[in-house]
């Protein structure tokens, strides 16, 4: 499995941005697509996850009712909306597949990993 992400850049506090990850290379199935995010001097945190199937989302607490993870099956697509952007979300976010199909927050699980895409918040 391929992933490619793509839509990071500069944005104010309190803006949007929406990011993509495209996947190629294997059909999905039943696996899960999850985003992850590190910030500098920081470890690798955990940001939402979907299954390439089902309704079932999961997010970590920090961005619950800001970030929104969703998939388009015809374009092999997974996006993250992110809305009410602030500082401390600045991060290099990247896409991953957790062929073990269940919706997990250890990095761990997940087997293939995008190239990442820095979001920097700030104004």
């Amino acid at each position: 499995v391929q992933l490619q992400a793509s839509g990071g850049g500069l944005v104010q506090p309190g803006g949007s941005l929406r990011l993509s990850c495209a996947a190629s290379g294997r059909t999905l199935g039943y696996y899960v697509m999850g985003w992850f995010r590190q910030a500098p001097g920081k470890e690798r945190e955990f940001v939402a996850a979907i299954p390439w199937a089902g309704d079932n989302t999961w997010y970590a607490d920090s961005v619950k009712g800001r970030f929104t993870i969703s998939r388009d099956n015809a374009k092999n697509t997974v996006y993250l909306q992110m809305n009410s952007l602030m500082p401390e979300d600045t991060a290099v976010y990247s896409c991953a597949v957790n062929l073990i199909g269940q919706l997990l927050a250890d990095p761990a699980y997940y087997r293939y990993w995008g190239q990442g895409t820095l979001v920097t918040v700030s104004s």
